[in-house]
C-alpha cells in the first residue's frame, strides 16, 4: 500500500493547529507554544513524516559542487570503470541539485596530478572524491582541501585519517591473502612464486604494498608449502624482455602474482613463449584480462567493482548534503574471485 503523503494543511487540521504554527514547528523557526508544539510533534510521530529536503534545497536554490579527480581512463583502461560509475551518478543526481563534475589526470604523472588538484581547489567545491594514486602527494592535498572547508572522500585505495570523510573500495590487505591462499591451491610445493608489480612506483603506491604484505603475509603463516616469494618491480618499455628474462633464469617459479589490472601483459608473454605449468593471478575484469582468462592462461581474477566504488562514494555524498544523512567511515567491498566458469554473471551485471 502506497503511504499517504501528508501535507501542512493535514498536519494543521490533525493537530489542531494553524498552518503557520506547523511551518513553524518543521522549519524550527519563530515562537511557538509547548501546547502547540507537542501537539505537532505527536502528529509527526504518529504519522511518520519525512521533510522533503529535496524539494527545500531547490527552494533555497542551493546546488551542491562535487569534483571527482581520476586517471585518464585513455592511458590506463582500469579506470574506465570508475568513469563508468561517475556518469551514473550524475545521471541519477543531476536534477537534485547536484553538479558532479570530473576531472582527468595522468597516472604516470604526479605533477599533472598536483596541477589538476589546483585548479579544483580554485573552483571552491562542498566535496572532492579522489583515489590515492599517489601517496605523498594525496596526503598533502587532502591537508590543503580540509583547510579550505572541502570534504574529502578516497576510493580504490585506503587512507587511515580523520581528515578523510569516507573511504569506498576492498581491504587490499586481505585481498592479498586472498590471492595467496588461491596461489597455495593451484601451484605446487617447494616452488619459487612472483609479485610483479607493473608500471607504477611501488615506494608511492599504497595498493601495491597492501597487497604485497597481505600476499607475504597468508605465505609466511604456512606451516607447509616451503615456497619462495621474490618480488620484482618492472616499468615499460623494457617489459617483455625483463619478464623473458626473469622466467628463463627461474626454471622453478609456478606462480605470478600481478597486483594491478595489467596481468594480460603477463599472460601475452607466457603464451607467446609457450612456457607451462605457470599459474596467474591479477586483478579486474579488463577485455584483455577476459580474453586470458577463457583461455585458460590467466587462473583467477579478483574483482574489484571499481564501478561500484566511485558511484556508491558519489552517493554517500549526496546522502549528506541531501538528506543529512551520516557518511559511513568506509563501505568495505566484497573481494569476488573470478574464473572462467562464474565470468560470465559479473559481464552481465
Amino acid at each position: 500500500m502506497k503511504k499517504k503523503k501528508y501535507t501542512i494543511k493535514d498536519i494543521a487540521k490533525l493537530s489542531g493547529v494553524s498552518k503557520g504554527t506547523v511551518d513553524r514547528v518543521l522549519h524550527k523557526r519563530g515562537k511557538v507554544s509547548q501546547k502547540a508544539l507537542d501537539a505537532v510533534n505527536n502528529i509527526l510521530k504518529e504519522i511518520d513524516y519525512q521533510p522533503n529536503l529535496i524539494a527545500r534545497n531547490l527552494k533555497i536554490n542551493k546546488v551542491y559542487h562535487i569534483c571527482v579527480l581520476v586517471p585518464n581512463p585513455h592511458e590506463d583502461p582500469y579506470w574506465q570503470a570508475c568513469v563508468d560509475g561517475i556518469n551514473e551518478a550524475i545521471a541519477e543526481f543531476k536534477s537534485l541539485g547536484v553538479i558532479i563534475e570530473t576531472f582527468f589526470f595522468s597516472p604516470n604523472s604526479t605533477k599533472s596530478f598536483l596541477e589538476i588538484n589546483k585548479t579544483v581547489i580554485n573552483l571552491s567545491p562542498d566535496a572532492v572524491l579522489l583515489t590515492l594514486l599517489f601517496y605523498k602527494e594525496t596526503i598533502e592535498i587532502i591537508e590543503k582541501y580540509y583547510l579550505e572547508n572541502i570534504k574529502v572522500s578516497i576510493f580504490n585505495c585506503q587512507i587511515r585519517s580523520n581528515k578523510v570523510k569516507n573511504f569506498v573500495g576492498q581491504d587490499l590487505f586481505q585481498s592479498g591473502r586472498v590471492a595467496a591462499q588461491l596461489m597455495n591451491m593451484i601451484t605446487p610445493e617447494n616452488s619459487d612464486i612472483f609479485i610483479i608489480h607493473i608500471d607504477e612506483v611501488f615506494n608511492n603506491a599504497t595498493h601495491m604494498q597492501e597487497k604485497e604484505m597481505g600476499f607475504r603475509n597468508y605465505f609466511k603463516e604456512l606451516t607447509t608449502g616451503n615456497y619462495k616469494i621474490i618480488s620484482h618491480k618492472i616499468k615499460s618499455p623494457d617489459f617483455n624482455k625483463e619478464i623473458a628474462h626473469l622466467l628463463s633464469l627461474n626454471p622453478n617459479i609456478s606462480g605470478i602474482f600481478v597486483t594491478t589490472s595489467k596481468a594480460y601483459k603477463i599472460a601475452r608473454i607466457i603464451q607467446d613463449t609457450k612456457i607451462k605449468d605457470i599459474k596467474i593471478i591479477g586483478y579486474d575484469l579488463l577485455e584483455e584480462n577476459i580474453t586470458y582468462l577463457n583461455n585458460g592462461i590467466i587462473d583467477f581474477l579478483i574483482h574489484q567493482n571499481p564501478k561500484g566504488q566511485t558511484y556508491f562514494s558519489l552517493s554517500y555524498l549526496v546522502d549528506f548534503f541531501l538528506f543529512d544523512k551520516d557518511i559511513p567511515a568506509e563501505k568495505l567491498l566484497p573481494i569476488d574471485i573470478i574464473n572462467s566458469e562464474n565470468l560470465i554473471s559479473y559481464l552481465e551485471n
